[in-house]
């Protein structure tokens, strides 16, 4: 029985969370799993993420074709160290974060509201509106994220005018944020668009519904009728069915299996409908749920980067001297957060893996350790490096090595007495203990390692 618990508790850790903390390996195995539900639904108080680069120009002057080549130049610098600042602040709170339930549904709907603009303050306040409805009301969360500078920009709303409508954004808002393909038809994305006619923002950022540039002709969109506006689409989107089952699909595609249960996913999906799209009850709900710990949802999906990253320095407490390097290791690994690959957001499961990014992933506790040297440079890639070039030698030459210490001493006690992979994998049916054991010294710290160096270790 005590093993079936810890099973269940690290399953839900994995899952609902970023994997085991290092604190909370001693009362793991005893603890009830309502209790751990509870701690990681346990709101504190929301703090925002940010950066503390100062902004030395405005962002209104943001790439002003009129300025200078230097003051350019420099803004580029300046946009660059915000954005990796909070890129590292936001993997930071997803380490080490006691909300580590509000942070894992923020991380997922940070791929669903896919976004990717060069300005930082931009990417800040989506950030942060994702995080701070990430547990919420499904309906605020759409509204604001739909009234962001971030995404009113990357999906082109400021072209959106009345008599010359420009659809992407009223597509996209369909297509992949509420009801998914298949749900209305290209009339309706037209008229949709003209409702998002006049849809910006002011050169602070500030949502603003430009009354000049609004259509306010008569709109038929999904079979009713009216002068619409941009918040009665969305309404109109809210009030489909299509909308709870496309949002609640993809949750349980990423929380509990890629194979999709259609009559779980229906009962959720009307519940979620029902409570009016709350999405702390559809979480409370799949967690409590009995199907959730079933054998066939537990160590079956492969960790995104960012989730391998985050679980290993959950685990060993680590002090890192350049932090700046674990953006290389998310590029490495082909996930770096605010930089999705496009609207659609990361691919899940095997896209994951080939083979350069499995190698590295299996050489990470040993590089982090200090026992090999990163020997990898990042892959060619336009879609993650947005232009970002002639950075790129100098980032192989200055990056080897994020410089980590790890207290091992606070790891061996620990796990004196303990057998580390009960903590550190979902199962072990798969793996022979003994060759693993076998494969150096006896320590703790070595058997730690090489656990996080097993295929296994990609499972979660």
């Amino acid at each position: 029985m005590m093993a079936d618990s810890l099973s269940k508790n690290k399953h839900l850790l994995w899952r609902a969370g970023f994997g085991v903390g290092i604190n909370q390996i001693d009362d793991l195995k005893n603890k009830n799993i309502k209790a751990l539900l509870n701690e990681l639904f346990k709101e504190e108080n929301y703090s925002e993420i940010t950066y503390d680069t100062p902004d030395t120009v405005s962002a209104a002057n943001y790439m002003n074709s009129t300025a200078p080549a230097e003051k350019k130049k420099e803004m580029q610098r300046i946009n660059r160290e915000q954005n990796s600042e909070l890129n590292l602040n936001f993997l930071n709170s997803i380490v080490n974060s006691k909300e580590q339930m509000r942070e894992k549904m923020a991380f997922f709907w940070h791929g669903h509201f896919a976004s990717r603009v060069l300005n930082p303050g931009f990417n800040k306040q989506l950030l942060n509106t994702i995080r701070k409805n990430a547990l919420g009301s499904f309906k605020d969360l759409l509204f604001e994220v739909s009234q962001s500078p971030a995404m009113l920009n990357f999906l082109n709303n400021q072209q959106n005018k009345k008599d010359h409508p420009n659809e992407n954004f009223a597509r996209e808002v369909m297509e992949l944020f509420t009801m998914g393909r298949g749900n209305y038809t290209e009339k309706d994305v037209r008229e949709g668009a003209r409702a998002f006619t006049g849809w910006s923002y002011d050169k602070e950022g500030n949502f603003k519904e430009r009354k000049n540039l609004h259509d306010e002709g008569s709109k038929t969109f999904l079979g009713k009728t009216g002068n619409f506006d941009g918040s009665d689409v969305l309404n109109i989107i809210l009030e489909q069915k299509a909308t709870a089952q496309f949002i609640t699909t993809k949750i349980y595609k990423f929380f509990v299996n890629e194979k999709a249960d259609q009559d779980i996913i229906n009962k959720l999906s009307n519940n979620f409908y029902n409570s009016g799209y709350d999405i702390k009850k559809l979480m409370t709900e799949i967690f409590s749920s009995t199907w959730f710990y079933d054998q066939k949802n537990m160590g079956n999906r492969i960790k995104s980067p960012v989730e391998l990253m985050a679980g290993i320095m959950r685990i060993l407490p680590m002090q890192i001297q350049n932090p700046e390097n674990l953006i290389v290791y998310q590029k490495l690994l082909g996930q770096m957060l605010l930089y999705p690959p496009n609207v659609a957001g990361w691919p899940n499961g095997r896209s994951w893996i080939d083979s350069s990014t499995l190698m590295l992933r299996l050489q990470i506790p040993q590089i982090w350790s200090g026992l090999r040297p990163l020997e990898y440079s990042p892959r060619q890639d336009d879609d993650i490096d947005m232009g970002m070039k002639p950075r790129e030698t100098a980032l192989n030459k200055s990056f080897k090595n994020p410089n980590i210490t790890i207290d091992w001493g606070r790891i061996e006690k620990i796990f004196a007495h303990k057998n580390c992979e009960d903590y550190l994998l979902q199962s072990t049916k798969s793996l022979d203990m003994s060759s693993v054991k076998n494969f150096s010294d006896k320590s703790i710290k070595m058997n730690v390692i090489n656990l996080m160096s097993t295929p296994e270790y990609q499972l979660m």
